[in-house]
């Protein structure tokens, strides 16, 4: 078997992990911020036992929180699926630390995960995409060390979401990650504490639901003209904003407050920003803040050259949000993977839309769910979902909407993409729009339609783009392009390229672009197109269809051509909207 050419690419955010033992250590849930806080990353003892044979296949250390298949990792290792990974990490709590409780936070654990406090088993977790955490007061030792053991295995099972995820990667399926991937953390808090937040805006009032044992609390905005004060002995509050500001892309304005619940100080933030659905004429629109608005997009699969799904800075996270938007594109397309906070925390400040997939499960065929829909098949395909995947798809879906509830950037979720385990999708959109009705949902992206959906959603490759329209949805291109321009000594795979045209100068890359705007999005926006989806933010592995190369080096067109671009859309539209309602 010939031994493929594959290069490890350095990115420019690697620079520092050489200068801290604790990588990614900034607070990571900013919208429910404390004064309590042990980040727990770095070097963790970290084993990998074959199960089968009870053989250590690997017996050392590895930098936590990046996953060990990635080369920042320490480990750099495939794990198999008769294989576990043994974490293993001492600490010590400074003194005035605890409080009345500790909590022990994960970001994310992929996907089966077992945890352990001083050899006592505590809990476990099954996903790999969301947040938990265990109130371990009962199991320390408070004077002492004290030692977090987490056991995982991942055997890709997909009864589970597991994104774009394979054992045989290649193509649009990429490299499988195991373990934990976000950070570790401890937090200290008094038994009245604020458990979390529900942050409800409309565009001149927010209400704030606040979880917590105390029967009195108090909010503190903070606004232009000063601090003012609230206080509320239910758990609900209406604030009706004076001179409100609006979110949008173009001015992302953010409102902080504090909750003081007993003994416990919380930070946090909202925006007022609505999204909604109104007809301009006789076609309908997605509209922000009550006004209709182009999306101009871009597709993120959120993957990274030195440590796969997690950067090696955060920074790396503003570098894609901020350089894409000094391209100027207002929107990303979240792509079968959720974020760490600070992520979706960036778009917020930096005011970038965030449309939000839901994670696959299920088998996938390139015959049913590809190639054919691809040509021309795309009705009457659904696939079969056993009772534990429909559990675990729908436990997924709603850990999603909780987790992202708060967040302004996320405007629109994807439910199934291009019907991958696609199974009874009105009854999901049902489903989901009654837990959080205050977003757009894209039952179906791609095709294998549904009769239930807020917009109509298409993926257009290897043909013109003229997506259907149909009277009662918004009409939106959700993947569109993916021309490949491979940048030598920036590409991952020497021997192997995906994408779907393919263009050897980045001269010539740049020129194939503005002619597909000009030549097929922009007619269609006179058609009422209403968002699209450029394929894709960077490369990923085998893909080079990305504008910036997969270590983040090189932007492969001028940032002045595509504001032009963006110039051009946004122009379009406008006069789109103005000839419907003169």
């Amino acid at each position: 078997m010939k031994t493929l050419n594959l290069v490890s690419l350095v990115t420019p955010f690697e620079d520092e992990l050489k200068n801290t033992d604790t990588p990614l250590s900034e607070y990571p849930r900013p919208q429910l911020k404390r004064d309590s806080y042990i980040c727990l990353n770095g070097e963790w003892d970290f084993k990998i036992i074959d199960i089968k044979n009870s053989i250590t296949e690997f017996d050392g250390k590895i930098t936590v929180p990046f996953p060990p298949e990635s080369r920042i990792s320490g480990v750099e290792r495939e794990i198999k699926k008769n294989e576990k990974m043994v974490y293993s990490k001492s600490f010590g709590l400074p003194d005035g630390f605890l409080k009345d409780r500790l909590i022990l936070h994960f970001g994310a654990v992929d996907q089966y995960a077992t945890v352990y406090i001083n050899n006592t088993e505590i809990g476990k977790n099954a996903g790999g995409y969301l947040p938990f955490s265990f109130d371990i007061t009962d199991y320390i030792v408070r004077s002492g060390v004290n030692t977090v053991s987490v056991v995982v295995s991942d055997p890709l099972d997909k009864n589970l979401p597991y994104g774009k995820q394979t054992n045989k990667r290649g193509g649009m399926w990429y490299t499988k990650v195991s373990g934990i991937w976000q950070t570790v953390w401890l937090e200290s808090v008094t038994n009245d504490y604020v458990k979390n937040l529900k942050i409800t805006p409309t565009l001149n009032s927010v209400n704030i639901k606040i979880d917590s044992a105390c029967p009195q609390k108090t909010i503190i905005l903070e606004t232009p003209n000063g601090d003012k004060e609230y206080t509320l002995t239910g758990d609900s509050i209406d604030i009706e904003i004076e001179n409100p500001k609006h979110w949008s892309p173009e001015d992302p304005y953010l409102y902080n407050f504090s909750v003081i619940s007993g003994n416990d100080t919380v930070k946090s933030y909202f925006a007022l920003r609505e999204i909604s659905i109104k007809k301009s004429g006789n076609t309908p629109y997605i509209c922000l803040n009550g006004e209709p608005y182009y999306f101009h997009g871009l597709l993120d699969q959120g993957y990274f050259s030195d440590g796969i799904y997690t950067p090696a800075s955060y920074e790396a996270y503003k570098n894609d949000i901020l350089k894409m938007k000094s391209c100027g594109f207002n929107m990303l397309r979240k792509h079968i993977k959720t974020e760490p906070w600070l992520f979706y925390y960036y778009c917020d400040k930096y005011g970038m839309v965030v449309f939000q997939d839901f994670i696959n499960s299920g088998k996938y065929s390139f015959l049913i769910d590809t190639a054919l829909p691809t040509v021309c098949l795309r009705k009457g395909i659904t696939h079969s979902a056993s009772k534990i995947r429909r559990e675990r798809f729908f436990e997924m879906g709603n850990g999603i909407l909780e987790y992202l509830y708060n967040n302004p950037s996320v405007c629109y979720y994807t439910i199934f993409n291009e019907g991958w385990g696609q199974f009874s999708a009105d009854k999901c959109y049902n489903y989901f729009k009654n837990a959080d009705n205050t977003r757009i949902y894209d039952t179906t992206s791609g095709w294998f339609k549904a009769k239930l959906s807020d917009v109509e959603s298409d993926h257009i490759y290897f043909k013109p783009v003229k997506p259907q329209k149909v009277k009662n949805r918004p009409l939106v291109l959700s993947e569109f392009g993916g021309y490949s321009c491979k940048i030598e000594g920036h590409a991952f795979n020497k021997d192997k390229t995906y994408g779907y045209r393919f263009i050897k100068e980045a001269a010539d890359f740049e020129n194939a672009l503005v002619k597909l705007y000009t030549d097929e999005i922009l007619p269609a926006i006179k058609h009422g197109l209403n968002a699209t989806v450029l394929t894709q933010v960077s490369d990923v592995e085998d893909e080079t269809n990305g504008l910036l190369t997969y270590d983040r080096q090189i932007l492969k067109v001028d940032t002045n051509t595509l504001n032009s671009i963006a110039e051009k859309l946004k122009k379009a539209f406008a006069d789109r909207i103005n000839s419907a309602n003169p």
